[in-house]
């Protein structure tokens, strides 16, 4: 069961070898779409329909198939094809949000999409100028945590898994995790004060996924980066704040993580920090090696081979409540 692990991307706009491979042969959890997997609605639909078919036929679970749909700058689906959604920093209100969610999560389901990454419940100082400033719903975290809920609720209403990110927070960073790896000195206290506020919120809703950021906070571990800290993913997010759903990477191909880091470290250290799903979003040997390595690692290891137990758990659970397939 390694590949429950993994959430990739792939090329093409059809069910081809390499989905084949990545389902078959990896066994993976999850596909992530992107702009270059997407052409129009018929095409859409049909995508996805045969990669829940092939994975069926091969005795899989049913997949994750998810998509970065928040609306406004970041949005696959668009004109002239689909629905545009404005950013959410335009929504004026709750109502403006229960509509804005509820429409955009008809359209995802109708298409065949389990799985948002969103919403952004990141909050922005106002006194930052933050690369997240056209994403978030506000600069304030009580905000954020009420348009969020909305977002959450009107989604999982709908069965589309919403995932809540970049915890625990990077409303307060200047620089891009796409191209490089930042740091924040944010202290645990600023953090719970501000930041972890909105997660909070996601939390107690049961949001169906949290996606980790790849900064470093140094206030918390001086080491790694959220995404592949014990101290952040396993000991704040799953047991100080007891979230029990599914623990996600960003993309694993982001400058932040690939610059500094060989698959292999990366591998070591989801496992150990209780993070359940590896996010490689490009084709490439990553992907194969990353199967491999939780393999390899898994079966060596007892303590590792006990989390990962835990964690298919919590990965076959959420396909249960949302997908309809029986919990193994």
């Amino acid at each position: 069961m390694a590949g429950q692990r993994l959430m990739v991307g792939f090329d093409g706009t059809e069910f081809n070898r390499d989905l084949e491979f990545l389902i078959k042969d990896l066994k993976v959890g999850g596909i992530i779409l992107f702009s270059q997997n997407i052409k129009n609605p018929d095409q859409l639909t049909t995508l996805c329909q045969s990669i829940q078919n092939f994975a069926l036929n091969c005795g899989q679970p049913p997949m994750f198939i998810a998509i970065d749909q928040e609306g406004g700058t970041v949005a696959r689906l668009r004109k002239p094809h689909f629905k545009e959604f404005p950013g959410v920093c335009e929504l004026k209100n709750e109502s403006d949000a229960t509509a804005f969610a509820r429409d955009m999560a008809a359209e995802l389901s109708k298409l065949g999409i389990n799985m948002n990454m969103a919403p952004v419940m990141d909050v922005v100082p106002t006194d930052i100028d933050s690369i997240m400033e056209k994403r978030i719903f506000s600069h304030g975290p009580q905000r954020v945590s009420a348009m969020g809920r909305i977002i959450i609720e009107q989604h999982q209403k709908q069965n589309i898994m919403a995932v809540a990110k970049h915890f625990p927070g990077i409303g307060r960073t200047t620089l891009d995790s796409h191209l490089e790896l930042p740091e924040l000195a944010a202290t645990a206290n600023d953090l719970e004060t501000f930041d972890l506020i909105p997660f909070k919120t996601a939390i107690d809703i049961q949001v169906s996924g949290i996606m980790l950021s790849h900064i470093r906070y140094t206030g918390l571990d001086q080491l790694w980066p959220a995404s592949l800290s014990q101290k952040i993913a396993g000991n704040l997010l799953r047991h100080r704040m007891g979230f029990n759903g599914i623990v996600m990477t960003d993309d694993l191909d982001m400058g932040a993580i690939k610059n500094h880091y060989d698959i292999e470290t990366v591998i070591q250290q989801i496992l150990a920090a209780e993070v359940d799903l590896a996010l490689i979003c490009h084709k490439g040997p990553n992907i194969e090696v990353a199967f491999q390595e939780i393999q390899k690692k898994i079966s060596g290891d007892k303590v590792l081979k006990e989390k990962n137990r835990q964690s298919l758990n919590r990965i076959m659970t959420v396909k249960n409540n949302f997908l309809n397939t029986p919990n193994t």
